[in-house]
């Protein structure tokens, strides 16, 4: 029997080229102001219009500042950005969540908490965490911005099939382990190359029992095993998460959804390309310390020594302690950190917030740490505030700020300075990402509320 992915793929091919790529039919393209300019403009230039510009959902993210928006972006490339979005939208007859608004937010976080993104569909975006709505039962994926112009003009892509992957994780995890905590020991295991040229599938009791905003961190992460996008089948915890939400199917037409959302899944006998198998006690709280998101160690743990690397390995390993100023071997709990990041579309959902809160309630922010806690959207942001938690937030010390990417990428005013430490619960660490010089630790909500009390690394079990 084929995978569920099998399935989702073939029910949208509109046909195979030979010894060439298939033409997928894409239902849902989501836009943002960074990856879209040149898409449009191809269109302008070819005299098309938007075919079907009903599927297509545009809204500013990367350059939105987290603070005053209600006033002009300040940075001018930023300001044209945004601009260039509204006009467009406004030109091609396109539905825009505009900045400063109540639908907008990180493009990755109001897609599935509007359900616009919805089981069994294909969703593709100019942005590389588009495997997040994967988290709904849906194939989603990142594309280029020459693709972009292609599903507007045509609502289809070309695309050569990737193989399967299903990563089975059972057991329970264990005191202050979240989804972020798998995604990186993952990423660990297997490198940030391991899943590449496959769409992994989540499985497993451990997947089963994960919360919707568990499994959208999940999805988001799988792009950095290398993977072309991550998803986990729909079940009751999809369907309670979906309904009533403003785009979900609604009366009799949920109930005939529903019916076909759960036939969504692999068969007993679906044989996929790769399998993989891992146990929930294994995951502990973790944390990185180089400069890709597979270089990560449990908290308790020491940085791996370059003893067992190939020789051509041995170089990047060191050049990357070096940029973050570890040494081979080093523990990193009790590391003095600078900054820390809550937000992005990895961790900007209302259970990353309550998270945050639960383990800072009754303490207070240190003095020498510098944090920033962004809603991944308005609805976050809403949500914060009718079930209390700013008012436990801005008692520890902490502000919460306006919704937006926010110091995930650094397109904004949140930058983080050269040599400065970052406790991030983003998705990358790259040189720079950050900032200029910036040096980003990634790691969970948990992770950093007990960085951002205590001003170092600081395993949240021992709070």
């Amino acid at each position: 029997m084929n995978t569920l992915f099998d399935k989702i793929w073939d029910s949208h091919v509109v046909q195979i080229v030979p010894d060439g790529p298939t033409q997928l039919y894409i239902d849902r393209l989501y836009c943002h102001e960074v990856t879209s300019p040149q898409a449009f403009d191809g269109l302008r230039e070819r005299g098309l219009k938007v075919f079907r510009p009903d599927h297509v959902i545009c809204m500013p993210d990367h350059n939105v500042q987290t603070h005053d928006q209600d006033k002009p972006v300040a940075d001018p490339v930023g300001r044209k950005q945004i601009d260039t979005l509204d006009k467009n939208c406004a030109e091609f007859g396109l539905t825009e969540f505009k900045m400063n608004t109540k639908d907008n937010g990180i493009i990755h976080v109001v897609g599935p908490e509007k359900a616009l993104s919805l089981p069994g569909m294909t969703i593709v975006c100019g942005d590389s965490h588009t495997s997040t709505h994967g988290a709904v039962g849906a194939v989603a994926f990142g594309i280029g911005t020459s693709e972009v112009e292609m599903v507007l003009a045509s609502q289809c892509i070309l695309q050569q099939k990737p193989k399967s992957m299903r990563i089975n994780i059972n057991g329970k995890l264990g005191k202050g382990v979240v989804a972020k905590d798998v995604a990186l020991y993952l990423m660990s295991k297997i490198t940030t190359s391991g899943a590449t040229g496959y769409f992994v599938e989540y499985s497993g009791d451990t997947i089963r029992n994960m919360s919707m905003d568990g499994r959208l961190t999940l999805c988001n992460l799988s792009i950095e095993m290398g993977a072309r996008g991550g998803f986990v089948a729909p079940d009751e915890v999809t369907f309670e998460y979906l309904k009533g939400r403003e785009y979900a199917p609604k009366g009799k037409d949920w109930d005939k959804a529903v019916e076909y959302w759960k036939t969504l899944k692999s068969g007993d006998d679906a044989v996929f390309d790769k399998e993989l198998y891992f146990d929930a006690a294994d995951i502990e709280p973790r944390i990185t310390y180089g400069t890709n998101p597979g270089m990560g160690i449990g908290i308790t743990e020491s940085i791996p020594t370059a003893d067992n690397l190939p020789e051509d390995e041995k170089a990047s390993f060191m050049k990357a302690l070096d940029y973050m100023g570890f040494k081979p071997g080093e523990k990193l709990e009790g590391h003095p950190i600078d900054y820390v990041f809550l937000g992005a579309c990895t961790n900007g959902r209302i259970e990353d917030f309550r998270a945050f809160a639960s383990l800072v309630k009754g303490k207070h922010k240190a003095d020498n740490v510098v944090a920033w806690l962004v809603p991944g959207s308005w609805h976050v942001s809403q949500q914060i505030k009718d079930e209390g938690l700013d008012k436990i937030l801005n008692a520890a010390g902490f502000e919460i700020r306006q919704p937006g990417c926010s110091a995930c990428l650094a397109m904004n005013d949140d930058k983080v300075p050269a040599g400065k430490y970052c406790v991030s619960t983003s998705n990358r660490n790259f040189q720079g990402r950050q900032g200029p010089g910036s040096r980003t630790i990634l790691a969970s909500p948990l992770v950093a509320a007990a960085a951002a009390i205590t001003g170092r690394i600081t395993d949240p079990r021992a709070i």
